[in-house]
């Protein structure tokens, strides 16, 4: 899987020639010692590398073009460190289409009261330049993110960080491919959507791919290969009795590690980051391929179940944002209610296929139990239940003339045990309570199947709705119906204005 070492951000200054040479050369050293710092820091995932300061139309231009054709490219940063005319900027930005951001920033942390001179406040203008290219990005309606703050504060580089960790996941997506084995379930419709309007808007490209063709791969998995996966799942588990050596149930692990390896196999052929199964449609498997999918979703491979190419898309870019961070995210549906007063909740599991990223346990348990579904062999997974405390559920659905972002914070609480419901799950309160969070979830369309992260925040998708330009709903502990309604009906009015006008 790519990591941010594979992607950087540019550094572009804005200026003019208007106080001389020296004062160019001057913005420049500013600039190099600040990108040299934010490099430095170590709170930034992805390398900035300063491209210089831009002078006039054409060198705007010009930089802005190798911009969007370097893949390394995953943004750019823009700073006005003194005043920089805004019409210089406006063929760059025409032509621009990465992710923006604009940071209202100065070289010095405080204004030196005893010393500034004119040549000093001349030089120094971003408070001024900063609002000439806000202005000119406003009328242009050109996303970006702003962050305002000193550059070598922590908080300031957070929020820089926050928007490089997205754009990275937005350059990732841009080639997704995602593999279906089956289609959607039988007359689901909130996991379906367009798939052509999809690719245009979102990079996404979904292909359909029979299940002969893993079986094919499947049939060439050797037994060494499926000794040494054996090997690993043993010293990563807890194996139940009935898995271990000479155990009853020890088949059934092994012919899940077989499913595994094809799979791995047959993404990695394809080229693949993410894929759907669908139970109705297993042929020569053996049974539900759920171990396989919990284990390639540690490894950043998205899934969505039932055919949600949508949810599988999403949860690769989650867990792309999420690199490095330590908490964990997952592939969750809506199982069922807990109505308990002010703890009221919602059981998240699935049939099979959870991430143990997000386990509360530092070892899961391998056990195999029949399903009752599916028409194939008793499974093999991962029991587990989730880790305490607070993250975001995410969706995406299509609405016929755009796609939403719904987003809900909730609170992830400690389960009662379920001995006879042998999976994995989690416990959640949504914010800012059961009847309100789920209420507003489904007044706005969303799905029975979210993607769901302890580590990132609603920051995290602001941006990412930002910069692939669809609707974003958040429901948090400040949401109440009467006013998520309005918002719904302002954002229905401004989606079909914005249509008509094209």
């Amino acid at each position: 899987m790519e990591a941010f070492e594979n992607y950087e951000v540019w550094f572009i200054t804005g200026a003019q020639l208007l106080y001389g040479g020296d004062a160019v050369k001057a913005v420049d050293a500013h600039s190099n010692e600040m990108v040299k710092g934010l490099n430095s820091s170590g709170n930034l995932p992805v390398k900035v590398v300063y491209k210089g300061t831009v002078n006039s139309s054409k060198e705007v231009a010009d930089t802005f073009k190798k911009a969007n054709f370097d893949d390394k490219c995953a943004g750019v940063i823009t700073w006005m460190h003194t005043f920089s005319p805004a019409k210089m900027w406006i063929r760059g930005l025409q032509e621009f289409r990465k992710p923006l951001l604009h940071l209202h920033t100065q070289f010095n942390r405080e204004i030196p009261w005893e010393t500034m001179d004119m040549d000093f406040m001349n030089l120094n203008q971003s408070a001024h330049g900063d609002r000439e290219f806000g202005h000119i990005t406003s009328r242009m309606r050109k996303p970006r993110k702003v962050v305002v703050g000193h550059w070598d504060e922590k908080g300031t580089q957070e929020k820089i960080s926050i928007w490089m960790r997205v754009a990275a996941a937005w350059a990732d997506a841009r080639d997704m491919l995602i593999v279906r084995f089956g289609d959607q379930m039988n007359n689901v419709a909130v996991t379906d959507g367009d798939k052509v309007e999809a690719e245009m808007r979102l990079g996404y490209h979904v292909d359909y791919c029979p299940i002969a063709e893993l079986v094919a791969v499947q049939e060439k998995v050797t037994e060494a290969e499926i000794a040494e996966m054996m090997k690993e799942y043993e010293s990563l588990y807890v194996f139940a009795e009935s898995c271990g050596e000479g155990g009853k149930n020890r088949g059934q692990v092994e012919k899940a590690a077989r499913i595994e390896i094809a799979l791995r196999k047959f993404l990695k052929a394809k080229g693949a980051k993410a894929f759907t199964t669908n139970f109705d449609d297993l042929a020569d498997v053996d049974q539900i391929p759920g171990l396989a999918s919990q284990r390639l979703m540690v490894e950043g491979y998205g899934f969505g179940a039932e055919g949600d190419w949508k949810t599988a898309a999403l949860y690769r870019t989650m867990w792309f944002m999420s690199q490095g961070l330590t908490k964990g995210c997952s592939f969750l549906e809506d199982y069922t209610l807990n109505f308990a007063g002010d703890e009221s909740s919602i059981l998240q599991a699935h049939m099979l296929e959870v991430c143990p990223l997000i386990a509360a346990e530092e070892k899961p348990k391998m056990d195999v139990f029949p399903l009752g579904i599916g028409g194939k062999n008793d499974p093999a997974r991962l029991v587990f239940t989730s880790k305490t405390g607070e993250g975001i559920a995410a969706t995406v659905v299509d609405m016929g003339n755009r796609f939403r972002m719904i987003v809900n914070k909730v609170d992830c609480i400690k389960p009662k045990p379920l001995p006879k419901l042998p999976v994995a799950s989690a416990l959640w309160i949504p914010r800012p309570n059961l009847e309100t969070g789920a209420g507003a979830w489904i007044i706005a369309g969303g799905t029975h199947h979210t993607s769901f992260s302890y580590d990132l925040t609603v920051e995290y998708l602001e941006d990412y709705a930002e910069i692939a330009g669809i609707e974003l709903l958040v429901i948090d502990e400040k949401t109440t119906i009467s006013e998520f309604k309005k918002e719904m009906r302002m954002n229905e009015i401004y989606y079909m204005l914005n249509k008509a006008l094209q």
